[in-house]
């Protein structure tokens, strides 16, 4: 937990401008409209998915209409592919991703970043059945992960994390193939079939295999948490002011505990404070 603990001095991720909005556009157009359009993803529990009544429900489902409520406007769901959310040029599809994005530099280029509202550990999951004791048992093995996800780019030693005080890691794992899949549900699925079966391992956050373990799937976490990731609201560039208040409401948020009370809602651990 102290590694954990080292990531309290992430508050505000990078934030850039290009131009292409004037400023004030989305937050005039928000407030005239008087609904906030949120992409997130509709198959990815605990964070966001689908409940029984077919409504989106989760973490960031919660944490995305708790900043609705502080602009006072509804919120609304859309629900694009990951790739297209994080290529940035929304052209006014949805007005803020809630939906567990990693602040890193290549991101920043095309998107802003206002506040980071949690942080998580990135950990490996292997099946029950797997002969793996550590990391390095996986090198040469087959590893599912979600495509273009900082999992993805870890397994491919190419990840940069810019966040503020985020701790040093090592690239533990050298895996012979990886497969890709739209996000962590299927991996977590074809992980579930045995091992070896489809996959030998994955990567995702700790808090999706702690469910997936709590709802009986046969997999297991292995080892220690391989980084910490700080995990940020992201908004298209080029509206300072709207970026500006985003960033200002999930402080507020931070400050009266709201963002505390929902991660141990979710999650039985105040992910939104690492202090």
């Amino acid at each position: 937990m102290n590694t954990f603990k080292k990531l309290a001095a992430v508050a505000v991720a990078l934030t850039m401008s290009a131009g292409a909005l004037q400023a004030g556009d989305v937050l005039d157009k928000v407030m005239a409209d008087g609904v906030l359009r949120i992409s997130t993803d509709p198959a990815w529990p605990p964070q966001s998915f689908l409940d029984e009544n077919n409504e989106m429900d989760g973490f960031d489902v919660d944490v995305a209409r708790a900043i609705a409520a502080k602009l006072g406007v509804e919120a609304a769901f859309v629900t694009p592919d990951w790739s297209l959310i994080t290529a940035g040029n929304w052209a006014g599809r949805w007005d803020i991703s809630v939906g567990s994005m990693t602040p890193t530099k290549e991101r920043a280029e095309v998107l802003s970043f206002p506040a980071i509202y949690y942080y998580v550990p990135a950990s490996v999951a292997v099946h029950n059945d797997s002969d793996a004791q550590a990391h390095s048992d996986l090198n040469g093995r087959t590893i599912g992960v979600s495509a273009a996800s900082t999992w993805e780019q870890y397994l491919r030693h190419d990840l940069v994390i810019d966040a503020v005080g985020v701790p040093e890691f090592d690239y533990e794992i050298d895996p012979g193939e990886i497969k890709t899949y739209g996000t962590d549900i299927p991996v977590i699925d074809e992980l579930r079939l045995g091992d070896g079966v489809r996959i030998n391992a994955m990567i995702g956050s700790l808090p999706n295999f702690l469910d997936a373990i709590k709802n009986g799937y046969p997999i297991r976490v292995l080892g220690e948490p391989l980084f910490f990731e700080p995990l940020a609201v992201a908004v298209d560039l080029g509206d300072e002011e709207f970026s500006a208040k985003v960033g200002e409401i999930v402080e507020a948020l931070r400050e009266d505990g709201t963002l505390a009370e929902l991660s141990e809602k979710w999650y039985d651990f105040d992910f939104a404070n690492t202090n």
